[in-house]
């Protein structure tokens, strides 16, 4: 059977004039009932749901606008049309306050009805299928292109690309379509791992064709908004994906200018070396020769323990002089209020405030320990709801708030995503061997399957300070997580599933570093 045609109403107390108006709706496949007053089109409403409404604004008896406020008591959803002679910005204003659908200014064509119509009642299904033919045509070019050496923009702008098309189609409900993205993505991401595998010891060495990694956030980013009797807010949200960060710039969107660019994470992707990094612009073996017990250290949470001193070197570095520095950490609520509260006196003067929030960063890792947590973050999109339901209520985004409303700039960036992983693989190791499931260290180290994992044995590959004790290192690729063949089936119950980070990944690797200025 045929769908049944769109219910209108149009009311107008010069509606026989609207003839014309009428046959050429009913001749587009839409029902159109017509009332000449108020009264009549309450009666209307209240005996037979509509799909949309098209209101006079001045009529005899009720005015418009108080047949509006009638209508929407009765039914909350209906959209209406207010039509009207007036092209006064009161009456405009009020027809919008009031949060009508759309305003048509006397003498209207059909056509402009029918666009207005269309628009409200199909929009949405018409957008969806051009969205659809859009990416099944670019589908199939992004499949054939699978393979192609490509420089390191190519491969952020592909990723980019993959990121927005999945949060389209996630929007549009297109699961078939879904299914396919995530194929490709599947293969992209194995090919992007390959590059990094045979490129990041050039990028080490001082490649100048590599990308931007995390040693370059301060010095390409950030320093260039630090000319004299400059203030700047940095805020790094620990372990924030690029679909993640996407989803939420429209809350940033109608208090700040945008500006996104992309940079890849150095390796391992994971706090203690990829956010000293941001601080530092140095490498591990860099900032381990500033803090010689660095890499002596037990527990990862301690490697970040110099920051704030890291931080202040490298921003007196940079700029040649003596730059007032604040640096602060939001573990909770009341971090940030507190930060919140400093944050006016910080702004008010010259200098650079820095401020690291770890919600996502707990969150994320929070998952594999909480079942409750399992269960709200069971995949990208509930894990991408989670980060914008708290972004909207955060201190982190009170913050750029008042950075907006003091006139200073905010750069905001990441230091590592996450990569939601489904697949063990064994490792063999001995007792020193570090814990991670991402990436390890340690003497004798080897995975059962070689093409699951980068391997070296060269400090200088990552950057690492020379003579620590292990004699190799071991990163995890794709979606991979490692396990010990001794507790296999532990691992496998407790990890498949989590969203881990440490490894190498576009999810983990391909990172926003966003400028925000005031409107």
């Amino acid at each position: 059977m045929p769908p049944a045609a769109k219910r209108l109403l149009w009311v107008d107390d010069e509606i026989d004039l609207l003839r014309p108006h009428l046959l050429f709706m009913q001749g587009r496949g839409y029902h159109v009932d017509a009332a000449s007053n108020g009264d009549d089109a309450i009666e209307l409403v209240r005996l037979a749901g509509y799909d949309l409404i098209l209101l006079d604004e001045q009529m005899p008896g009720r005015t418009g606008m108080e047949v509006f406020d009638e209508i929407r008591r009765m039914d909350p959803r209906v959209p209406v049309v207010m039509v009207t002679k007036s092209e006064e910005d009161r009456t405009m204003t009020e027809a919008i306050g009031r949060r009508v659908a759309d305003y048509l200014v006397k003498p209207t064509s059909p056509r402009q009805v029918l666009s207005v119509v269309t628009r409200l009642l199909e929009g949405g299904e018409i957008q969806q299928q051009a969205m659809a033919r859009d990416f099944t045509v670019r589908f199939r070019e992004m499949n054939a292109d699978v393979g192609r050496a490509r420089g390191w923009r190519e491969w952020c702008d592909t990723y980019s690309e993959l990121v927005d098309w999945e949060l389209r189609l996630r929007e549009a409900g297109e699961t078939g379509l879904q299914a396919s993205l995530e194929t490709l993505l599947d293969d992209y991401r194995r090919e992007f791992c390959r590059w990094v595998c045979d490129d990041y010891g050039h990028w080490t060495s001082g490649d100048p064709e590599r990308p931007p990694l995390s040693v370059d956030i301060v010095p390409q980013y950030l320093a260039p908004l630090l000319g004299k009797d400059r203030t700047v807010l940095f805020i790094i949200i620990d372990c924030l994906r690029l679909d993640q960060w996407r989803s939420l710039v429209p809350l940033l969107e109608p208090i700040a200018q945008v500006e996104e660019a992309l940079y890849c994470s150095i390796l391992p992707t994971a706090t203690p070396f990829s956010r000293n990094a941001i601080f530092s612009g140095m490498y591990p073996d860099g900032v381990a020769e500033r803090f010689p017990g660095w890499w002596q250290r037990e527990g990862e949470g301690s490697l970040n323990a110099n920051e704030a001193e890291l931080f202040r070197e490298h921003v007196d570095r940079l700029v040649g002089r003596d730059v007032p520095v604040h640096y602060e950490k939001v573990f909770d609520a009341a971090d940030g209020e507190r930060v919140l509260k400093r944050l006016p006196g910080y702004l008010s003067q010259p200098g650079v405030t820095a401020a690291v929030f770890n919600f996502v960063d707990m969150l994320t890792h929070g998952r594999s320990e909480s079942a409750v947590l399992w269960e709200v973050a069971r995949d990208k999109e509930a894990l991408r709801a989670l980060t914008r339901q708290w972004f909207e209520r955060s201190e982190a985004l009170a913050l750029i708030r008042e950075a907006m409303r003091m006139g200073v700039p905010v750069l905001v960036t990441t230091d590592h995503g996450s990569i939601h992983c489904h697949r063990p693989a064994t490792v063999f190791a001995k007792r020193d061997t570090t814990s991670n499931l991402r990436y390890k260290f340690g003497d004798d180290l080897r995975a059962e399957d070689p093409s699951l994992a980068f391997s070296t044995n060269q400090e200088r590959v990552l950057g690492f300070p020379a003579g620590r004790a292990a004699t190799n290192y071991l990163i995890a690729l794709e979606d991979v997580f490692f396990v010990y063949p001794t507790k296999l089936r532990q691992y496998q119950a407790r990890y498949r599933g989590s969203f881990l980070h440490g490894g190498i990944s576009p999810e983990e690797m391909i990172l926003p570093v966003a400028l925000l200025t005031p409107r």
